[in-house]
């Protein structure tokens, strides 16, 4: 492959540029101080923004990682000029090059419309206009916290000590925040420039290494599923036994309500709910049933998410957790294969998830797919926490059914 980058000298572009060399690609670099990048790079190509429109010539694809970064103490019109002009002005010379493909990357703290800082302003913006170009493919991609997993710099400490125990460090690292591999990204980088954002990639595009491989974050949050489980079993054993009760006194049907789901690895498995609707109900999405199959009792349980007690038993079991998607039904056929394709039945469904506490249900499945893979790109224990919190504060409102 042909590949421009611009903004090398930074800490990526330092750990990225040599393993793309190594892989055989042709580099050129791009960037306003020439002389810097050819000391920090001998012998690769470069040369200056405003000879790309030439030299660019041939080249496939760009990588835009010129950035002014959120630990720099600048006025908002600096973050726009560099993170917003700049990449206009970078992306309209690359088309003038013939460039195809120009791969924008931004952060996931961009992603956060309430983060209100000069940064995530810029990156947003700029993410918004270049969508905008035609002429152009425009791909942008958000990263987490990246790092070298040589630990040759960042987490510099890591390298210094016996593997095994820098392996657990680094993994209690990433429990606590998402990261990914500067080898992970220069593989998207080669994939994406030669085919472009794969369907498997949901928009927005985030590229992380998760947490399927981290047994520290796999510990604790297995732990704090059995705490909660054991917790409400011991202290709250009664209510369960009222609300069963309450539940068989106003209507007829069974106290608790027994329903199979599609479970991690597109594994089924029965959920248990307290019963909130009529006997008799047609077996369909939530959002695909009528108000009125609602019980009185049930609208309360619903409302103050009281009829997903139940689901202790499926904690204990080991099929479901405190926070990830929800589960839905088999015959929710669109959702499941939306989920299949973005790689969300990989992990484990939730009693709660990023999604609902964001107030989005089952009744888009392509946009609740999307929220679930970024709920798998961004996973982290202080982020299951934030989404238990916002769910017992009542954010969200759960699978609303039709009116």
């Amino acid at each position: 492959m042909n590949i421009v980058i611009s903004g090398a000298t930074g800490y990526v572009g330092r750990n990225i540029v040599p393993l793309l060399q190594r892989n055989g690609h042709d580099i050129l670099l791009v960037g306003r101080d020439t002389a810097k990048i050819a000391a920090v790079f001998p012998g690769c190509k470069c040369c200056d923004y405003a000879d790309l429109p030439l030299q660019g010539r041939g080249y496939s694809t760009l990588l835009h990682l010129a950035v002014l970064n959120n630990n720099i103490d600048a006025p908002l019109e600096a973050f726009l000029d560099v993170n917003v002009a700049t990449a206009l002005d970078t992306a309209e010379r690359a088309r003038q090059a013939g460039i195809a493909r120009f791969i924008y990357v931004s952060s996931t703290h961009a992603l956060d419309s309430s983060n209100t800082s000069s940064y995530a302003i810029s990156k947003r913006k700029a993410a918004a206009e270049l969508r905008k170009l035609e002429g152009i493919e425009i791909v942008v991609l958000h990263l987490p916290y990246v790092y070298n997993p040589r630990f040759s710099d960042r987490l510099g400490f890591l390298g210094k000590m016996p593997s095994p125990l820098a392996r657990i460090l680094f993994h209690a690292i990433a429990a606590l925040k998402p990261t990914v591999s500067v080898d992970r990204f220069a593989e998207a980088v080669e994939t994406i420039g030669a085919e472009g954002v794969s369907s498997a990639m949901a928009e927005p595009a985030i590229l992380s290494d998760g947490q399927a491989r981290n047994p520290v974050y796999a510990f604790f949050k297995r732990a704090l599923d059995l705490v909660f489980a054991l917790s409400v079993t011991v202290l709250f054993w009664w209510l369960l036994v009222l609300i069963w009760a309450l539940v068989r006194l106003e209507s007829r049907g069974p106290g608790v309500f027994a329903q199979e789901r599609v479970g991690q690895n597109g594994r089924r498995f029965t959920c248990y709910k307290f019963r909130t609707m009529k006997a008799g109900t047609a077996n369909l999405g939530t959002h695909e049933i009528s108000a009125s199959s609602v019980t009185r009792l049930g609208a309360i349980l619903r409302r103050l998410k009281l009829d997903e007690l139940p689901q202790i038993i499926n904690i204990f079991r080991n099929e479901i957790s405190l926070v990830g998607p929800r589960p839905c039904l088999p015959v929710q056929t669109q959702l499941v294969e939306a989920r299949r394709r973005l790689g969300v039945l990989e992990i484990k469904p939730g009693i709660s998830g990023l999604a609902q506490v964001n107030g989005i249900d089952m009744s888009d499945p392509e946009k609740l797919a999307r929220w679930d893979a970024r709920y798998r790109a961004l996973q982290s224990l202080p982020g299951d926490l934030k989404i238990m919190i916002a769910t017992a504060l009542g954010r969200g409102n759960g699978d609303r059914v039709s009116r």
